[in-house]
């Protein structure tokens, strides 16, 4: 599998784990300093966001993924990912959200992981 292929396919996994609630498999991914930007400028580290999933604030339900192209500059690279995800977060009602994630991997003992996801609408 060729890097891109790789990065893609981490995208993937982190919506799979998110909608599972598989919080131990999501931690795997994410970097340690891993940061979420929502769409309205909150920030949740590593730490904040799985508990977040575990706890039922942020509720992922499906992911439907429509663009994701990757950009690999050395050790490091972005993916603009297009997923339709449906979700119900922060206790509002569950909808389906065209949801782009600007998303920044590297490579960490030679395997790739998230490090920042900035969230918004496409």
């Amino acid at each position: 599998m060729t890097d891109s292929e790789q990065i893609v396919a981490l995208y993937r996994e982190m919506y799979r784990y998110m909608v599972a609630k598989d919080t131990i498999a999501l931690g795997y991914i994410l970097s340690d300093d891993f940061v979420l930007q929502h769409m309205t400028g909150m920030r949740q580290g590593k730490r904040e966001f799985l508990q977040a999933i575990a706890s039922g604030t942020l509720n992922y339900y499906s992911e439907e993924m429509d663009y994701a192209p990757v950009t690999i500059d050395g050790d490091k690279a972005t993916l603009k990912g297009q997923s339709r995800v449906n979700a119900a977060v922060f206790g509002g009602g569950r909808h389906t959200w065209r949801l782009q994630l600007d998303t920044q991997v590297k490579k960490i003992d030679s395997q790739w992981k998230i490090t920042f996801c900035k969230a918004s609408t496409y």
